[in-house]
């Protein structure tokens, strides 16, 4: 903990404040904590193990508000959520014994075709429409599959999941960035045991990033309920082509 000055302290907090806000609004908070917590000096997975700390935090705080508004209902989402989590306990394992270089550079893609999705369909998620999957179907899938990615690497799983749940579930965009809360928490606890389990987070420094994480998440939920779609749209856009360019650039 020699690296951790007041200085590097402080910027690290304010990180964790920005990241937070940007991933109750849209996801994509990862993009800014996890290059801060190498450039301070952090080994990769001790890198990601104190992301999952933080962010669980920030992503705790943002569907307790989403939940306290009526946005989001826990009990429908059981089947959701335990897949969710094997998902991303076992992407949790598996990058801490393989090296994630193949999905590096397959994400920016992915990324890139969220950006454009949104982009061209200006009144996606505006209002409630048809359910094209079932809620068991969905957790399956979508669930488990985005809970993986998660674990294993993480920027970007919020947005994919807002995605799902507009384009798969047919919800408005405001209850589908609240429902993806509760699954980008459910995956980030998942990372995290595992984490735990192999000795790669750092608690301190999680604790402390953890607290800007807090303000920030609850000033995004308040945000994205406040502005709807006006918000949400657009720093969706932002955050997925910022993702896809940071690791189109690390990966190529």
């Amino acid at each position: 903990m020699e690296f951790l000055t007041i200085e590097v302290a402080s910027i690290l907090f304010a990180v964790a404040f920005i990241a937070g806000c940007v991933d109750a609004i849209a996801g994509g908070g990862g993009l800014l904590t996890i290059p801060a917590l190498l450039l301070a000096g952090l080994p990769p997975a001790m890198a990601l193990g104190t992301n999952k700390l933080q962010g669980v935090f920030g992503t705790l705080t943002a569907v307790m508000n989403f939940r306290r508004k009526g946005h989001v209902k826990l009990k429908p989402m059981i089947w959701e959520i335990s897949l969710t989590f094997t998902g991303a306990a076992i992407g949790a394992v598996a990058v801490q014994n393989i090296e994630p270089g193949i999905l590096l550079k397959l994400i920016p893609l992915a990324m890139l075709g969220i950006a454009i999705y949104f982009g061209v369909s200006p009144n996606i998620g505006s209002i409630d429409s048809h359910q094209r999957i079932s809620r068991r179907t969905f957790a399956a899938s979508v669930g488990f599959g985005i809970g993986f990615y998660d674990g294993f690497l993480g920027p970007g799983a919020g947005s994919f999941y807002v995605l799902a749940y507009v384009s798969l579930q047919g919800m408005n965009i405001i209850s589908a960035t609240a429902h993806s809360k509760v699954l980008n928490l459910t995956s980030n606890f998942g990372g995290l045991v595992f984490f735990i389990f192999g000795g790669n987070v750092i608690w301190s420094l999680g604790i402390l990033m953890a607290i800007g994480q807090i303000c920030g998440a609850y000033l995004g939920s308040q945000l994205a309920m406040k502005h709807g779609g006006k918000l949400i749209r657009p720093v969706i856009i932002i955050s997925a082509i910022a993702i896809s360019a940071k690791l189109l650039f690390d990966a190529w």
